[in-house]
């Protein structure tokens, strides 16, 4: 028995017994990819367990997250601080080993996989992102941003549609240092995939422009290495290794059948499995020799050592751009950004433009754009109507990386979770824009965000039925609220150009998590305001317009209902009503001021409350109450004319000063 094999095996024993252990779990993927797995990690990847976030390390993604037992037992082995209890602890509460792998928990997890598909998407956009700032900020003799992008995916990942859409583009991009792994098991959880799956997977990549190499066994590791020798030769086109394995690699019993997918072996199988490997140690034991192995420590730490040197000889020729790389590396923002930002805020409220916020957004483009070279934005193929171009916008391309902009195509899902990848990989802000309605089709990239707390700009355009005659196929309802659900994102919803700008800043600003920024179609009037309500708007909530009497009622709008919202309150006050105007673009926000700042801007005894948004009315319920009113969509809309469809479903300064008129006692 080689030493290589003896070493995969250590991996099948600790995935088989962590499974077994929390009696839930996918042993089989580890188990038939463990081959792979060492030649990849022991051979060829560069990383340094001491250090995960080490910028010009090697990024690997195990895209077919199920098998999660096999990147922890690898992290574990090669020296990460993952030690042997958690793997003892494997998906139970708190542990850093849960049943999916989750950024932020262990160490040398780069992003969540677990939702098929994503995964591999996500190391297209760190892909995305290494070639473009290799292209941004390499010089001849000076590669400091030189590193690959590994995958291991299985049949589920490229069944679901979002496979499709980010290996098309990648092949289009020519992203030469991503390598795939394809683990061609034949089997998923209901058997085997004959019934249901018989693409021609090679021809499929290659017609994407990728490099394919087929029928390598995965378990020969020097076939395995022969084929990542011919990938890493091919710098101008993405490879998919397609590696023949047996899943549940040793199980003399259940190897090659759906019954060691998703369930632990039982404890004759692993006995079973233990004597035809020939693994006599006891659960959880690794034995030294076999740790010496595996280590990567000190490989790991040679390597970053040869890059902070090339960082300094890098720097010595070209120390604005070192400056600037670690500054981006870093996630800082410039240091003139905020005020600068602040400045055109003001320039905007001085200026008082009356024009759509999608129109408001691009020219907060152009303002902040030349301010933030981190910026890589980009459009679902509606770049025209998004309004995403900015002046110094430039398309990245195959043989240019050097821009700022990617053109995804129709592409929803797979450029949010592009973007995902993109941040993860770090040195870039990304913002994509498609219709709001067709944040459906993205919608788990979009909560993937949320979970693993990205600086990811989601922007949406066309916020409502004042889209007008493209009809209700088009017209979202529902989606605010679902974005506005999701916990840790920002949804923001501006009413004019000052707010527009002020949420952009935000989003940019924030590093602990995702902002949906979402805009009008249709024209918005400007809105005056003092310079201490210009600075509320940051607040998510604050008081538009208020009365010298205490209110009667409040009326709390969003977007491109603000403006009703004035209007009705300007003729109650000339009924003699008192009525007070609150402006929440990001309620999100507003829910995470004090408790003195909430009070302030919706007093608790102030019942008389009136919500106003084209958007479904139910949302509004915790903020008005049971006893207010809400002025909203209660179902889809229509095709016709904005103005014929905001008066026929009540979007009115007459219904909404009726509203008003009901909840006054």
């Amino acid at each position: 028995m080689s030493s290589r094999t003896v070493l995969a095996h250590a991996i099948r024993a600790l995935s088989m017994d962590a499974v077994q252990q929390a009696n839930s779990g996918h042993p089989g993927a580890p188990m038939g990819m463990a081959d792979i797995a060492e030649v990849l990690w022991n051979d060829y990847l560069s990383h340094n367990p001491a250090n995960p976030d080490w910028p010009n390390r090697d990024r690997f993604v195990l895209s077919n997250g199920h098998g999660s037992m096999l990147i922890y037992s690898l992290l574990h082995l090669s020296g990460y601080a993952l030690p042997m209890s958690e793997l003892k602890n494997f998906r139970q509460l708190h542990s850093k080993t849960p049943g999916h792998p989750e950024y932020g928990y262990a160490p040398g997890i780069e992003t969540t996989t677990g939702p098929l598909g994503q995964g591999i998407t996500n190391a297209v956009g760190m892909a995305i992102a290494e070639k473009a700032l290799a292209a941004q900020f390499n010089r001849p003799g000076h590669d400091v941003v030189d590193h690959h992008t590994w995958v291991f995916l299985g049949d589920g990942c490229l069944m679901e549609g979002i496979s499709h859409e980010a290996c098309s583009l990648a092949g289009t991009l020519g992203l030469g240092k991503l390598i795939a792994f394809y683990d061609d098991n034949g089997i998923s959880i209901d058997g085997d995939v004959e019934g249901w799956f018989t693409d021609d997977t090679p021809g499929r990549f290659n017609s994407y422009g990728w490099q394919v190499i087929a029928d390598v066994d995965g378990h020969d590791p020097q076939q395995v290495r022969d084929a990542i020798e011919a990938a890493r030769s091919d710098t101008g086109r993405p490879t998919l290794i397609c590696c023949r394995t047996v899943i549940g690699k040793g199980a003399p019993n259940k190897e090659g059948s759906e019954s060691c997918h998703g369930a632990p072996l039982g404890g004759d199988e692993i006995a079973a499995t233990r004597e035809a490997l020939g693994w006599q140690h006891p659960p959880f034991e690794i034995p030294d020799d076999i740790y010496a192995g595996w280590d990567a420590r000190e490989a790991g730490a040679a390597a970053e050592q040869a890059w902070d040197s090339a960082m300094s000889a890098y720097a010595g020729k070209h120390p604005e751009l070192a400056e600037e790389l670690r500054r981006r590396l870093a996630g800082e923002l410039p240091a003139n950004f905020a005020e600068a930002a602040d400045q055109y805020i003001a320039r905007c409220q001085a200026e008082g433009e009356s024009i759509a916020s999608r129109k408001a957004s691009q020219n907060t483009l152009n303002a902040f754009g030349p301010l933030l070279p981190e910026l890589l934005g980009g459009s679902a193929d509606l770049a025209g109507s998004n309004l995403t171009l900015w002046s110094g916008s430039k398309g990245m391309q195959r043989q240019d990386a050097d821009g700022n902009y990617i053109y995804y195509g129709v592409r929803e899902f797979g450029m949010s979770a592009i973007m995902n990848g993109i941040a993860l990989h770090g040195g870039f802000i990304p913002y994509g824009a498609t219709f709001l309605i067709f944040m459906e089709y993205a919608r788990n990239a979009v909560r993937m965000a949320a979970l693993m707390k990205q600086r990811v700009v989601f922007v949406y355009t066309h916020d409502s039925i004042g889209l007008g005659e493209d009809g209700p196929t088009h017209q979202p309802v529902e989606q605010l609220t679902a974005l506005r659900a999701t916990p840790g994102m920002h949804t923001w919803r501006p009413c004019d150009t000052v707010e527009s700008a002020v949420c952009w800043k935000f989003a940019v600003e924030r590093s602990d998590g995702p902002s949906s920024l979402v805009f009008s179609r249709q024209g918005l009037p400007h809105q005056d305001r003092s310079d201490d309500q210009v600075a509320a708007i940051a607040r998510g909530g604050y008081v538009l317009h208020d009365t010298a009497a205490a209110p009667d009622a409040v009326i709390i709008a969003t977007g491109s209902e603000v403006h009703l919202a004035m209007a009705a309150a300007e003729r109650l006050e000339a009924d003699g009503k008192h009525v007070r105007v609150v402006s929440m673009p990001c309620p999100d926000v507003f829910d995470q001021q004090d408790a003195a700042y909430r009070e302030l801007v919706l007093p608790s005894d102030l019942l008389a409350r009136v919500a106003v948004e084209a958007a479904h009315a139910d949302y509004w319920y915790k903020y008005v109450g049971l006893d207010g009113r809400i002025v909203g969509m209660t179902s889809f809309g229509e095709s016709a004319p904005a103005g014929d469809l905001m008066r026929e479903f009540g979007f009115t300064v007459d219904n909404v000063v009726a509203a008003v008129e009901e909840v006054i006692l």
